[in-house]
């Protein structure tokens, strides 16, 4: 009998983006259409965001960023929030070596100071472990919030052009970036959110200037991977212009 998963994953797809970023929301509202407690739901959502990563890898997708924790996220009631880094200990603790063993890459971008030295000994850890592998580059936004990554970009670059004695009027948008999170990775092509909702929550904004978006309804914990391949193929229908027209895409596909 073939697998489902894996029927799923036979699905062939000619465009692909090469970065996608997953805002993962829903973990609450399924925890209570099914009775269950807040933290259910977050301990349902972590086979959501195995069956995006196996889609990726199988896919070749060079990068995906997964929102798992924003900086306005504090506020949540505090055993929610002692829960969610319970559960980021325990699935750091089991999951690294199965992603060392696969070549993805790990890493955790974020405020990551604010976070238990428990678990800051373990994303250390965890991204020294798989630092050179060159497969999936899988990066967990934790404490995380896009003006605060721009804010604390533009700090470093600011202590680099006095040191430097670089004129700041000579800075190009490619000299910033890098100095973001992530600014060695290709710009977002593609951002998911689930459950229904249509904001991108302070989430990678820089990185996002271009990025085809796709809303979809299902909760998290149910977003597995056939609703993945799915969200693939409608990214594959999208015409990405970059400021063109449709003409001029023709004529450059022609010319090609």
């Amino acid at each position: 009998m073939i697998d489902p998963r894996e029927a799923i994953l036979a699905h062939k797809l000619e465009t692909l983006p090469e970065h996608v970023a997953i805002i993962m929301d829903g973990n609450n509202r399924w925890a209570t259409r099914h009775n269950l407690s807040g933290v259910a739901g977050h301990k349902a959502g972590v086979d959501a965001v195995k069956a995006a990563i196996e889609t990726a890898v199988h896919y070749g997708i060079p990068a995906l960023t997964l929102f798992a924790f924003s900086s306005e996220n504090w506020r949540r009631p505090e055993l929610e929030v002692k829960a969610l880094m319970d559960l980021f200990v325990y699935v750091l603790k089991r999951e690294v070596n199965k992603l060392h063993d696969n070549n993805i890459r790990l890493r955790i971008i974020g405020d990551t100071d604010r976070l238990s030295l428990e678990l800051q000994k373990l994303i250390d850890l965890a991204e020294q472990k798989t630092i050179n592998n060159t497969g999936l580059q899988l990066s967990i936004a934790a404490n995380y919030g896009g003006r605060w990554d721009i804010l604390e970009a533009a700090k470093k670059m600011a202590e680099d052009i006095k040191v430097s004695g670089k004129e700041a009027g000579l800075v190009s948008e490619d000299d910033f970036e890098k100095y973001l999170c992530l600014g060695d990775l290709p710009a977002v092509d593609l951002c998911i959110r689930t459950s229904g909702e249509q904001r991108i929550s302070n989430f990678l904004l820089w990185q996002m200037a271009y990025a085809e978006f796709v809303f979809v309804d299902t909760l998290w914990p149910e977003f597995k991977h056939q609703k993945m391949v799915e969200t693939l193929v409608q990214f594959g229908q999208r015409k990405r212009r970059f400021g063109q027209t449709g003409a001029q895409l023709i004529q450059q596909k022609s010319e090609a």
